[in-house]
């Protein structure tokens, strides 16, 4: 009787949108120290307090009976099932369409505004005409204040600006090819490539670590819809001239396969630069529902059903992993039916979308955890720190998500190192080792931490930063705001092409294989529902990662002084990057676009739809 009466508490307590009343007792200051386990402060358990620990595991017995793994929302990894993971989804259910209710009233207004201004654009003849969409303050309250990324609609011509935002705009797909590793995909002729890099060849590029790569081809498997995409798959190099990262070829992997390069027509090739991008922009929304979403689901569930509720590491996971079971249920429902968006507006079905995030989750490129934390990754693509070649002179994510990673490093060691006294306190940890026996058992976890390989401090802490860098620098960098101002901005950055692939070149009107007007103004009003404008400023954004009231009074001091430190980091950063200006070569960040994508009084500090 009495475990019924638990698991109605559980429900009602655990899922509430609401964060815990601010008025529960501080807990002291107390270096060295942790809370106590029954005075209402967070605690690890303690099995040698042997009425206390059977309590709690009790507890959390009740709810591994109630918070079951179901079938993946929307394909993929396991989603909640159960009586209390039904109620986890309704919960954040609420909380995802209450803030997706905000938004739609802004955009919503926006349409209209945006459709009956249709006569102004010139029934997008040219692709300057397609620039006009964003005329004036048009789309501004609903995607960003200062609207698309300055730059984009002005430079996007420039082969540099293409090049960057492979390392900013989506910075998951290209990767350094190496000697002895690394083949050549892409066939070139050696005078086209000694024309372009000023006397060198594939082989010569690829010997001094200056060729790099990206490939879409294995879209090409995935059904189409009645618009166009090309699977192309693209080369990269590191000029040996002047040290800019430029692009050099792109094959369309349509019909003919035709290559193309900066050498062709500047038709041809402005045409191949967008059939790359609606390749990349699919890419990046679908692999950053198998890399952040997915991936955090899967550990979340796995905490909750072997932490308690008292666990300070399930606290934390509850903050980051705020509103998140409700995403995948509204892009069920939203993105990927027959008739939804994805049909509507890329290359490819919204069930091919599925099917492409579940592949790239469960083949381990988006889906494995150790290997993809933030450095470990960009190592493993030779982006930093290579073997081989020089660094890349400016890689903008990389100088944006540091600064928020290394904060949250900051934060987790603070917390941690407050819990945990000494190394030997991890291993002996039973609620956490078994969070990690049952995500790498029931839960499907790939690549997580083990008991066996789970012996530090610092080796919790490198998980826990990974967490909150896949809740907010990863995912935000492709997602939310950044599909209204960088990702999905006409005419350079289309979903996809409404003419077939050519196969044979000689292009000549670029602007008839992009959407028609009020195709367009759909589409950026489909795009807009992704931005959080109302988040901007308020408690809701980066800054305000750990800043929960209720939280923080049960945790230590230390603790809640790591959160101030955090968030003055995060008002730091937000300054440098609201001051950015292009430079006298028209640069910022080595690119000729203002990238602020990562603003932390901008962005939400969790997951977003």
């Amino acid at each position: 009787m009495w475990q019924f009466a638990y698991l109605t508490f559980v429900i009602a307590a655990s899922v509430a949108a609401a964060p815990l009343a601010s008025s529960v007792p501080l807990a002291p200051s107390r270096p060295g120290a942790k809370p106590e386990p029954g005075d209402g402060y967070y605690s690890l358990p303690d099995p040698s307090s042997v009425i206390l620990y059977s309590v709690r595991q009790g507890l959390v017995a009740v709810k591994r009976i109630s918070f079951l793994y179901g079938e993946g929302i929307g394909g993929g990894p396991s989603s909640p099932s159960g009586a209390l993971g039904q109620a986890y989804i309704a919960a954040d259910s609420a909380i995802c369409e209450t803030e997706l209710a905000v938004q739609v009233t802004i955009d919503s207004s926006d349409a209209l505004v945006a459709m009956a201004s249709l006569p102004k654009y010139n029934d997008l003849k040219t692709l300057d005409d397609y620039t006009k969409l964003y005329d004036g303050d048009l789309w501004k309250a609903s995607s960003a204040p200062t609207g698309p990324a300055p730059g984009l609609l002005t430079n996007y011509t420039q082969d540099l600006l293409f090049s960057m935002e492979r390392l900013s705009i989506n910075p998951y797909a290209v990767r350094r090819l190496m000697l002895g590793r690394d083949s050549l995909p892409i066939p070139i002729d050696d005078a086209v490539v000694a024309k372009l890099t000023g006397g060198s060849t594939l082989a010569d590029l690829l010997q001094r670590g200056l060729l790099f790569y990206a490939d879409h081809s294995s879209q090409a498997k995935l059904a189409p819809t009645q618009n166009f995409a090309a699977a192309c798959d693209a080369y990269f190099y590191i000029s040996p001239a002047n040290g800019q990262f430029l692009p050099l070829a792109i094959r369309s992997n349509v019909g003919n396969k035709l290559v193309y390069t900066p050498a062709d027509s500047s038709e041809d090739w402005l045409l191949a630069k967008l059939m790359f991008n609606c390749d990349d922009f699919f890419m990046s929304q679908f692999y950053h529902l198998a890399s952040t979403h997915f991936v955090t689901e899967v550990a979340y569930q796995a905490a909750i059903r072997t932490l308690s509720d008292d666990h300070p590491v399930l606290a934390i996971l509850q903050r980051l992993m705020y509103g998140a079971f409700g995403i995948r249920p509204l892009a069920a429902a939203i993105l990927l039916p027959p008739g939804g968006s994805i049909g509507k507006y890329f290359g490819w079905t919204g069930e091919s979308a599925a099917k492409f995030s579940g592949e790239q989750y469960s083949n381990g490129f988006a889906g494995a955890v150790q290997g993809n934390y933030f450095l470990t990754n960009l190592r493993n693509r030779g982006l930093i720190d290579s073997p081989v070649g020089p660094a890349l002179q400016n890689f903008p994510f990389h100088e944006d998500a540091l600064v928020i990673h290394n904060a949250i490093r900051e934060f987790m060691t603070t917390f941690v190192n407050s819990y945990y006294t000494s190394d030997s306190t991890v291993p002996s940890d039973p609620e956490l080792q078994a969070w990690l026996v049952e995500a790498n058992g029931p839960a499907g976890a790939i690549d997580f931490p083990t008991p066996a390989t789970m012996k530090t401090r610092k080796q919790l802490i490198e998980l826990l930063t990974h967490m909150g860098h896949l809740v907010s620098s990863s995912h935000h960098t492709v997602n939310t705001n950044q599909v209204m101002t960088g990702g999905g901005v006409l005419p350079f950055n289309p979903s996809s092409l409404y003419r077939p692939i050519p196969t044979e070149k000689g292009a000549k009107d670029i602007a008839s294989f992009l959407p028609p007007p009020r195709k367009s103004v759909e589409m950026i009003q489909s795009q807009a529902n992704f931005a959080r404008p109302a988040i901007a400023g308020t408690s809701r954004t980066l800054v305000h990662m750990f800043d929960d009231a209720g939280m923080l009074a049960r945790m230590t001091g230390e603790t809640r002084a790591a959160n101030e430190r955090f968030k003055a980091a995060m008002e730091a950063q937000s300054k440098v990057i609201k001051a950015r200006k292009f430079n006298s070569e028209g640069l910022s960040q080595g690119m000729p676009i203002l990238w602020q994508a990562l603003d932390p009084d901008v962005v939400p500090w969790s997951l977003s739809i």
